[in-house]
């Protein structure tokens, strides 16, 4: 199959079950997700939610899933900024974790007794997390993801789920600019170059530019 065409196979939706479906639509839009959906018919109600910058979405109502109400453990949320996105939700009323870690220091965010206060000490990407439930126990992740692994992009794409994501990144390629300028010993004429490689770079888990 070598050269053949890869047919795209995106990830979009996810089912989450829920046993009353109003009390689930309230939380979601406490949350601050967006409301794509609400379609009632001949007694059943579905509803589509999606957070804030995702590409993908979760949909629950009435027969939605064969699941037992709150089965949906540690799917994950990407952030930026776990405490600042902790801070946010804490402000809409909802009930989450302190930030937490491994206590190992490798990925282990499932097993409280696992589990260490404050975010990982060298504030690596993937490793800070804070967990909450919706009402039935669904239970959902914040993970902070600052940099990609290698191979988590696609090599010719390079792409930000929004504005805010895509001025955080700059941001960082600011601070690491500015310790590339020192080391230069002048100003960098041609900083956009180097934004631009450092921001591609970022995503695709490659080496930044020297």
């Amino acid at each position: 199959m070598a050269g053949a065409h890869k047919v795209e196979m995106k990830l979009e939706v996810l089912v989450i079950p829920v046993s009353d479906v109003d009390r689930a639509a309230q939380f979601y839009e406490g949350l601050g997700w967006r409301k794509d959906a609400d379609f009632r018919a001949e007694g059943r109600r579905l509803l589509q939610f999606t957070p804030p910058g995702s590409p993908g979405s979760i949909i629950f109502g009435t027969r939605a899933s064969p699941a037992a109400p709150g089965s949906a453990q540690f799917n994950h949320l990407v952030v930026e900024d776990v405490e600042a996105a902790r801070a946010e939700l804490v402000a809409r009323g909802i009930k989450v974790s302190e930030v937490f870690h491994d206590v190992a220091g490798g990925y282990n965010p499932f097993d409280p007794a696992a589990r260490a206060s404050g975010p990982d000490p060298q504030r690596r990407s993937y490793l800070s997390f804070v967990s909450f439930k919706d009402p039935d126990g669904n239970v959902w992740l914040l993970q902070e993801v600052t940099s990609r692994l290698p191979g988590r992009i696609e090599a010719e794409a390079t792409s930000f789920a929004d504005a805010s994501d895509l001025a955080a990144a700059m941001k960082r390629a600011e601070t690491a600019h500015g310790e590339h300028e020192k080391r230069l010993g002048h100003r960098d004429e041609d900083w956009p170059s180097w934004y631009a490689a450092y921001m591609a770079a970022e995503q695709h888990g490659a080496a930044p530019p020297a």
